[in-house]
């Protein structure tokens, strides 16, 4: 029996309203999951914050002196302490803190200090950590500086501007700050084989570059500084004159090509320190490859390329089933 227009429900020409409502009813009728937090969020304090119990401290470092500030529960003012590079002046300072904090009717429970990333590392944290002391290092990029083009900068204004941040990170609140995450001595120890290779790749470069910037202001095109005959050769080369390469010229040439030679056999060094170090370690020691290797970003289907063949063909698995292969 046909229907009347008034008893038909018209939902648009494709449907696509039917397939929305569905949606939402089906979205509606599942269960939902509970949010589970992360475990390494380190945009937020995921500790619970008592400013009447707790102590903070900011620790502007440099190479000479240190800026403490710090927020000290009864105590109106905002102490800042000028101290000498010495980590036990400052343990000595936030213990003085804690007891003028005990004295105004407030018992500590918890001592938080910050301070940013930069040329100390983290041996501070670690020293402060072993003493239970909460320390955090923050990323120096990720507090929110004035953008003026003319604005004042001093270790005072830097510490009230951390002092903030860090407050707020500790708060739980997001986009204050961003910390770090603090390794041990043995793996901030693990990364500088791999970070000495990456410095020494990238001498050889501007080594091969300047090789060649030097002979193309000297019309010399075409020419290989990476060969392995290449120093022999730079007598034969000739400018579009006709003339040799000039002997200062030539002598400094072939001492930026001895230091590239030197530079390539410690990063081949270097190459095999990696590869140790992944076979110590308990989760990489069982994959195939080393520390050369990498995934080609253009397509996937792609075999994985060693670029340490020439040092580990040894060692490396993928290095050998390629020389298998090829054989």
């Amino acid at each position: 029996m046909a229907k009347s227009p008034d008893m038909c429900r018209f939902y648009g020409a494709s449907g696509e309203e039917i397939t929305s409502i569905g949606a939402d009813v089906n979205r509606a009728t599942e269960p939902q999951m509970p949010q589970q937090r992360k475990p390494n969020d380190l945009g937020r304090s995921l500790i619970s914050l008592a400013m009447d119990t707790t102590l903070i401290a900011v620790v502007e470092l440099s190479l000479s002196s240190w800026l403490v500030a710090g927020i000290v529960p009864g105590v109106e003012r905002q102490p800042l302490k000028k101290l000498k590079t010495d980590e036990n002046a400052l343990l000595a300072l936030l213990n003085r803190w804690r007891d003028e904090a005990v004295r105004s009717g407030h018992k500590i429970s918890r001592i938080a200090v910050a301070f940013e990333a930069g040329r100390d590392g983290f041996w501070l944290a670690r020293w402060l950590k072993a003493r239970d002391i909460e320390a955090h290092v923050i990323h120096a990029s990720s507090i929110a500086v004035s953008r003026e083009h003319r604005r004042a900068k001093t270790d005072r204004l830097d510490t009230e501007l951390m002092k903030r941040a860090f407050v707020g990170w500790l708060r739980g609140e997001r986009d204050h700050c961003k910390t770090a995450s603090v390794p041990s001595l043995w793996e901030e120890d693990a990364k500088r084989p791999s970070r000495e290779r990456e410095s020494l790749v990238g001498e050889q470069s501007r080594l091969i570059n300047r090789m060649k910037a030097t002979l193309i202001r000297l019309g010399i095109r075409g020419f290989n500084p990476k060969l392995r005959h290449a120093e022999q050769r730079l007598e034969t080369l000739r400018t579009p004159e006709g003339e040799p390469i000039p002997p200062n010229t030539l002598a400094e040439l072939k001492r930026d090509m001895q230091r590239r030679r030197s530079s390539a056999i410690r990063s081949r060094a270097s190459s095999r320190t990696v590869l140790n170090v992944w076979r110590g370690h308990p989760t990489l020691s069982h994959m195939p490859w080393c520390a050369c290797w990498h995934a080609s970003p253009v397509s996937a289907s792609r075999p994985p390329t060693c670029l340490c063949t020439s040092c580990c063909c040894g060692t490396c698995a993928i290095a050998g089933r390629l020389r298998a292969t090829e054989g």
